[in-house]
């Protein structure tokens, strides 16, 4: 049993641990320490009965005043030994919950590969995220990024689902089975 609850500054180490761990991604520690300053109503870690860190959400609010209010998902991990439990789920309700109560997002964002199935189907599926774009080459080694969102409130139907996530997911199974 995990126990989902608020970040600080003694979980970043592990943040950063479990991240290094799972993730292609990787972040200085002044970056997870920026973001707990700046938004630590947005940081969430899932800590095993053994009080080690095996998830966590790393997010802030986009700081552009030309765009609506927003938030961004930064960083979204959990281990693998502790998948499949609804974990990454949790994480992210908790912190999209922040979002819209204490910072009125009127949606959230985030990237995520294109490469990554079971990624997509939280988000989409789960989530109920749409894909705004697609973003070539944002990642380090050149892959795809998805732009997701999530509308809150009042433009929540914004998020109905759409052919956009079937075709995306028929294109992953195309490309997976061409490697």
């Amino acid at each position: 049993m995990v126990c989902i609850r608020q970040a600080n500054v003694h979980d970043l180490l592990q943040m950063q641990t479990t991240n290094l761990w799972c993730l292609p991604e990787n972040y200085a520690m002044k970056y997870y320490f920026y973001h707990l300053l700046s938004w630590p109503q947005l940081l969430w870690v899932a800590e095993d009965f053994d009080g080690k860190i095996v998830g966590y959400v790393l997010a802030k609010m986009e700081e552009d005043e030309t765009l609506p209010k927003h938030g961004h998902i930064t960083s979204l991990s959990v281990l693998r030994t502790h998948r499949k439990r609804g974990i990454a789920t949790a994480l992210m309700r908790r912190s999209q919950q922040e979002m819209h109560k204490v910072f009125e997002a009127e949606y959230v964002s985030l990237h995520v590969r294109k490469s990554n199935r079971a990624a997509f189907h939280l988000y989409s599926v789960t989530l109920q995220y749409v894909v705004n774009d697609v973003e070539k080459g944002y990642y380090a080694d050149g892959e795809d990024a998805y732009d997701m969102r999530c509308y809150f409130g009042d433009k929540a139907n914004l998020n109905k689902p759409d052919e956009a996530p079937v075709e995306a997911m028929k294109q992953l199974s195309v490309e997976a089975s061409s490697s």
